[in-house]
């Protein structure tokens, strides 16, 4: 239950529709981060790095809105996606990435845990500056977002297939513009 009335909508969306003037600029940056095509790290990396992220944080909403737009966007199943989660240095995703998702999990820890080393490692694998940039602030965004998912204690479906379902459409309406009502 809820900390406090939100409309009966699971997640993020409840929160959002609580407080639209905030939900606007909070959609705003999901669109450029995660969406914006003028980017050279993929729509389904970035979605990947706010998944782990997420897990980090253990806010099941977010990890599984995500992560099903991460599989979505790479043709990867719950189950991939649940390995990068739980163990991405094992998985088959490039070597950058893991060096992305590694500047990512020290951002969730805080942002004075990235290192220079990692930061040169990500370099030497192909990371550019603006990845790096997008990763660290994909990374603090989505520590906000989880926490403000969770320190509402909102609900959200159990049903990890749900989100798998509707991560086509999310995908169509993207973050700026869609129905929270939906």
């Amino acid at each position: 239950m809820p900390h406090i009335n939100l409309p009966n909508l699971p997640g993020i969306r409840g929160p959002m529709a609580y407080r639209p003037e905030t939900a606007k600029p909070l959609n705003a940056l999901a669109e450029v981060l995660l969406r914006d095509d003028n980017n050279t790290l993929s729509r389904g990396e970035r979605e990947l790095i706010g998944t782990y992220v997420s897990s980090l944080n253990d806010c099941f909403f977010c990890q599984n809105v995500h992560g099903a737009l991460a599989g979505h966007y790479l043709n990867y199943d719950i189950n991939a996606i649940d390995a990068v989660k739980k163990d991405f240095p094992s998985t088959a995703i490039s070597e950058k990435m893991k060096a992305l998702l590694s500047i990512a999990a020290s951002v969730q820890q805080g942002g004075k845990f990235v290192t220079r080393q990692q930061i040169e490692g990500a370099r030497q694998l192909g990371a550019t500056d603006r990845e790096i940039h997008d990763t660290v602030l994909i990374a603090a965004a989505f520590c906000m977002y989880n926490r403000y998912v969770d320190g509402l204690a909102t609900w959200a479906p159990q049903d990890r297939q749900f989100y798998v379902d509707r991560a086509p459409q999310r995908a169509e309406e993207g973050y700026v513009g869609f129905d929270l009502f939906k």
